[in-house]
């Protein structure tokens, strides 16, 4: 009866470890998880920066060479949102071209300009993520 009794607290004893070592496991992965998702929000916040800054693609930047944001003469800084989140990035002029199909406008009088914005999402224990957006602009 004693042996049976140790071999039974024994087998229980290593459910348990591994039920520790499994939810220890799965903190991690939530964790890491939730670390991607925050930099992934700060470049889309980032997002948002240009379009409230069209000073970042307007007629200033049709030389080709990139804009840097928040600070176009210092390009690695960054925009902090809070104390586990920022963004920086560039808007790089492409080409001009004709309008897009559906755009609404007269062909002919009205020009698209290509531009790429690249943004970057920094969060806690150096996670970062980079997100690539194409669009257009109509006019001048």
């Amino acid at each position: 009866v004693t042996v049976l009794a140790v071999v039974l607290l024994m087998l229980l004893t290593l459910l348990g470890i591994a039920a520790t070592t499994t939810s220890s496991i799965e903190v991690q992965i939530a964790g890491n998880e939730l670390r991607h998702k925050l930099a992934f929000y700060s470049a889309e916040a980032a997002k948002g920066w240009v379009i409230w800054n069209p000073d970042l693609y307007g007629s200033d930047n049709i030389s080709g060479a990139p804009l840097s944001f928040p600070n176009n003469s210092v390009p690695s800084e960054e925009q902090t949102l809070n104390s586990n989140q920022s963004f920086n990035g560039s808007v790089e002029y492409g080409s001009p071209g004709g309008l897009p199909r559906g755009s609404g406008y007269e062909v002919g009088e009205y020009q698209a300009h290509r531009y790429i914005m690249t943004c970057n999402g920094y969060s806690s224990h150096n996670t970062d993520t980079s997100i690539e957006i194409g669009f257009y602009r109509i006019g001048f």
